[in-house]
């Protein structure tokens, strides 16, 4: 394994190493070469190092010295392509300017704003994407989320899924979907919650959409929601370890196929709060997975049903998690 600061990690699948096929390759800048991190054979002798000739220290420096603009970007209706006038009203050497000058810049910014929206399709996405960011900002969702949920949804209109649907109903699908993608855990009922769309529509949606835009969606898992449901309601890392535990019993005992997930997670989080000591009641736990407290119960039940599990040592007057 080749040592060097300026080594970074290369993140394009499509090359491999032609000795051992591994795909986890290095690229050394200083000397120009991609190395195999595996087997450390050179693949290439005259590589080009694509980033700037400079370095900065904070965002002051990188501001400066950048030469380019913003990067290119799916949530901006024209993908952050056009130029904006700056509402600084000042001049190239930081003086402020007249109010002659400062009037036409009004104009110009104003006609400018005009132009970037040519026709009635872009000012339909440009409001649409507006809402997506909504949205999204509602949900905690990152970037990288909105980009795709963005993607989706050009997807969508080049398809003409668009007529006939409610925009909100579309928007909320696409970021249900990104979310779906990516492996983001966020439940029907949050995104049904924050949009203001039904259940129903959104799902009606999200099936339409994934079938003809041909999305590869993993099915969801237990495990993805423990540590998310586990910190509102403020559970310590054992009992989230715990909680994974009992969900590889029910995983081996075949309990996981056909069962909702979120029932699955919050039965495990109930059961690891008992062994653990930090008692959650089953209220609790199904308010902040949007299941029913029944649901709880009969998930542990039929866990319960695999084997014992570990008893708490302090005595508790809570059920036995025994069988």
């Amino acid at each position: 394994m080749v040592e060097n600061r300026s080594i970074k990690q290369d993140h394009d699948l499509a090359i491999k190493c032609p000795e051992c096929c591994s795909t986890q390759l290095v690229s050394d800048y200083e000397r120009g070469e991609l190395i195999c991190n595996n087997c450390g054979f050179v693949i290439n002798e005259g590589y080009v190092d694509q980033g700037p000739e400079w370095r900065a220290f904070d965002s002051e420096q990188s501001y400066s010295r950048s030469r380019v603009g913003s990067p290119m970007t799916f949530t901006l209706h024209d993908k952050g392509l056009s130029t904006d006038i700056p509402w600084r009203n000042r001049d190239s050497y930081g003086k402020p300017i007249s109010a002659k000058i400062r009037a036409q810049m009004y104009r110009m910014r104003k006609w400018q704003k005009r132009i970037k929206v040519a026709n009635a399709i872009e000012r339909n996405l440009s409001r649409v994407l507006q809402e997506l960011d909504r949205m999204a900002s509602n949900l905690g969702i990152p970037n990288s989320i909105r980009e795709m949920a963005a993607v989706v949804y050009r997807k969508a209109a080049k398809y003409n899924m668009i007529r006939g649907r409610s925009i909100e109903g579309v928007v909320a699908a696409s970021i249900y979907a990104a979310c779906r993608i990516s492996n983001v855990p966020r439940t029907l009922e949050e995104i049904v919650l924050q949009t203001g769309v039904k259940r129903k529509e959104l799902g009606r949606i999200y099936r339409i959409m994934s079938r003809y835009l041909g999305l590869t969606i993993a099915p969801q898992k237990p495990d993805d929601y423990i540590s998310r449901f586990c910190s509102r309601l403020e559970l310590s890392l054992d009992t989230r370890n715990s909680a994974l535990v009992v969900i590889n019993i029910a995983r081996d005992g075949g309990l996981i196929s056909g069962k909702d997930p979120l029932g699955i997670a919050a039965a495990a989080i109930y059961l690891a709060s008992i062994i653990t000591g930090e008692w959650r009641s089953q209220g609790a736990i199904a308010e902040i997975a949007g299941v029913t407290e029944i649901t709880i119960r009969n998930r542990c039940k039929e866990i319960k049903k695999l084997g014992s599990l570990q008893r708490p040592r302090k005595k508790s007057p809570y059920h036995q998690l025994s069988p």
